[in-house]
Formats: structure tokens, sequence, C-alpha cells
């Protein structure tokens, strides 16, 4: 539905996602191996928002491990040399946004936001899309008023990388 070319599963189950050597090799592995422009992750230290949702625990688990991967992992030579044995040199990703409640970054999603929508009603499993397309919209439409455009997202960015060719 997206276009994405590629998806690689780590065969972590839901709800028990951990934080140890073996999940930051899994993730550093692809890092390294599919050297990204961006990561885009939940803000590990966000455990709730407004008063109806408690972030769920993978969530922080999955931002907690883009961190790592940012730093020091893939990165850096002495992290995982076994991954140097794959052909899995050291990558220094250039931009980092997590999602915030309050962003210091805005990015216009207007002509994409039904897509969104429809790519969330293929997550059944995990949430009503009646109440959840309601909210993405609200919060999409808050965001748009900031940035001047009907939807926007919000993020707080880092550029990681001082060569503007990089970013």
């Amino acid at each position: 539905m997206l276009g994405v070319k590629s998806v690689s599963f780590l065969g972590e189950p839901d709800g028990m996602l951990e934080v140890n050597l073996e999940t930051r090799r899994k993730v550093c592995r692809q890092v390294r191996r599919l050297r990204p422009d961006v990561i885009v992750a939940p803000d590990p230290s966000r455990l709730w928002f407004g008063s109806g949702y408690i972030n769920h625990i993978d969530h922080k688990r999955a931002g907690e491990l883009a961190l790592c991967t940012i730093m020091p992992d893939a990165p850096t030579r002495p992290m995982f040399p076994e991954l140097l044995d794959e052909g899995l040199e050291p990558y220094e990703v250039p931009n980092l946004y997590l999602a915030v409640d309050e962003p210091d970054d805005l990015v216009a999603v207007s002509e994409t936001m039904d897509l969104k929508i429809k790519s969330l009603a293929q997550h059944a499993s995990q949430l009503e899309i009646g109440e959840a397309e309601e909210w993405v919209r609200k919060r999409a439409r808050e965001l748009g008023e900031k940035a001047g455009v009907e939807y926007a997202e919000g993020f707080k960015s880092f550029h990681l990388v001082d060569d503007e060719e990089e970013r």
C-alpha cells in the first residue's frame, strides 16, 4: 500500500521487546545494511499523551533502540565487531526524528493523509480505525495550523551529520 520495497522483521514478540545486546545488534545490523538517511522513532521518554493514552512498552523500547543505534552502535567500530565480518561497516545516520508531544520540526502531510489513514486501517488487530482516524486527523490538523498547512506531523529532529549534502 505504501510502496515500501522491503521490510525486515526482527522476530520480537508483541509486548516483549527488550533493549539488550541482542536486540541492539539486530537493529544495528539493519541500519548498517540499509544506511538510511533518517530514522523515525517514538520518543522513549513518552509515558502518556493527554489523559487518554498510555504509551505501549514496545514503543518506548523501540525509541531506546533507535537512540542506541544512533550512538554508539551503528557509527562505531568497537560495537558489534562481528558485523564487520559480515561486511557491515559503521554508519552514521544523518537524521533522527522522534515523535514527540511538543515538536520542534513540522512536516506537511496534507497530500498523504488519506493514505496514512488507509495504512493505519491495515492494523486491525491493534486499533479501531474509526476512533484512531478522528484522533490522528485532529492532531495533524492542530500541527498543520502551526505549520500553515492543512495537516502536519511533528518531531524532535536531530541533524547529526554536519555535511549539508548528507541531509
